[in-house]
């Protein structure tokens, strides 16, 4: 049996041939702990170095701002409450979008219940930000603004460099959730002044269970208290034994990314503007959401008009793709950031999303397009029987 058509890119990617190549000695013959005072935990330490040089140059940093965590969601809950156990105190209020994802949002909520004042901004219709708002609630007391790069579902783009200039103004931290966008468009920490951010390896080719987080060290200098207690590692931020293989990879992933940012980023957008005029040629009442915003180059979320994205999926099965979040998935609520841009229950409910990557092809792209049109024709046929 044939393997599906994967376009869900923006839930996980393969991990690329160069990447897996880098991580194998470490499992075996490169085995040390990097905490090791001997040949072999030396070795370690220098490749870790490596990778931690090749992580901060993918988004314009400097490798001791770098933080390996065990992935995204890992470093959003370190930045969001060790900034809260530090400045905590004098700032008790927190600023984020009720677009983010889950694990910004329910971070926050952890907060709310430790008592923190958090306020959850809307989006507008096309997922875009009202930054008078955001310039709005700002006070002497709030600590940080959060913020996607880029948001999982639609591939909206937030002009975060704006958002850190007016968190800044209030004293405030910019932190930012830029898992998406890392390796699909520039990333700058510097040139958009954010203070955190967060990435994970296996969004750009690389392996599952690492990430990193970026803490800003000079104007300002960002502390944060560890949240995993136990060790001296990562600079006190984060005890544990470096999962090294993973680390490589990482940082492996990071220099292809750095390497083919063009190429993928015109290889993607390409594919999703055929995708997309072919669903609106050949799929009545389809609606791609956002579509004239500020969009990562991969990712398209289609609402189909009258259908429930669950109900189409038995009719999809030569297609891997989404009805959203890929942590969310396993659940029958409508997408909370579709909600969040004002769409009702059902439409919500009726969306499917797109992501397409490096190894995705134009026939792949016009098939998928075609099961599409084929699998809504049925559904709807036998909806109206």
């Amino acid at each position: 049996m044939p393997q599906p058509i994967y376009l869900d890119y923006n839930a996980t990617t393969p991990v690329d041939p160069d990447v897996l190549d880098a991580m194998l000695p470490f499992f075996r013959e490169q085995f040390g702990n990097p905490s090791s005072e001997h040949a072999y935990g030396w070795a370690a330490d220098e490749a870790v170095k490596q990778a931690r040089e090749r992580v901060a140059r993918l988004i314009g940093a400097t490798p001791r701002t770098m933080t390996f965590t065990s992935g995204a969601t890992e470093s959003i809950s370190l930045a969001l409450r060790g900034a809260g156990a530090v400045y905590g105190g004098r700032r008790h209020h927190v600023v984020t979008f009720k677009s983010e994802h889950k694990a910004v949002l329910e971070t926050f909520a952890a907060m709310e219940r430790d008592g923190f004042e958090v306020t959850y901004l809307p989006v507008r219709r096309d997922g875009t930000v009202d930054l008078d708002a955001l310039a709005d609630v700002l006070t002497d007391k709030t600590l940080l603004v959060a913020a996607m790069w880029a948001n999982n579902e639609t591939g909206v783009m937030h002009p975060i460099a704006t958002m850190a200039r007016l968190a800044h103004e209030a004293g405030a931290l910019m932190m930012s959730d830029a898992t998406q966008a890392v390796g699909k468009v520039p990333v700058d920490v510097d040139a958009a002044r954010v203070d955190l951010l967060a990435l994970s390896g296996h969004k750009i080719y690389g392996p599952k269970g690492v990430g990193a987080l970026y803490v800003r060290q000079r104007g300002p200098r960002v502390r944060l208290q560890a949240q995993i207690n136990g060790g001296s590692q990562e600079g006190d931020l984060r005890a544990g034994t470096l999962n090294v293989p993973g680390i490589v990879g990482l940082g492996a992933a990071a220099a292809v990314a750095r390497r083919r940012l063009d190429e993928d980023a015109a290889h993607s957008l390409a594919l999703r503007d055929r995708f997309e005029a072919a669903v609106r040629d050949h799929v009545p009442g389809a609606r791609i959401h956002a579509a004239e915003t500020p969009r990562l180059p991969n990712t398209t979320s289609v609402g189909l008009k009258g259908l429930h994205a669950a109900r189409l999926l038995p009719s999809l099965r030569g297609i891997a793709v989404s009805t959203g979040s890929a942590c969310a998935s396993r659940t029958a609520t409508p997408s909370h950031v579709l909600r969040a841009m004002g769409y009702t229950e059902d439409q919500a409910l009726g969306t499917l999303r797109f992501s397409v990557g490096r190894g995705t092809t134009e026939a792949e792209i016009d098939t998928a397009a075609s099961m599409l049109a084929e699998a809504v024709r049925s559904v709807r046929h036998r909806v109206a029987a």
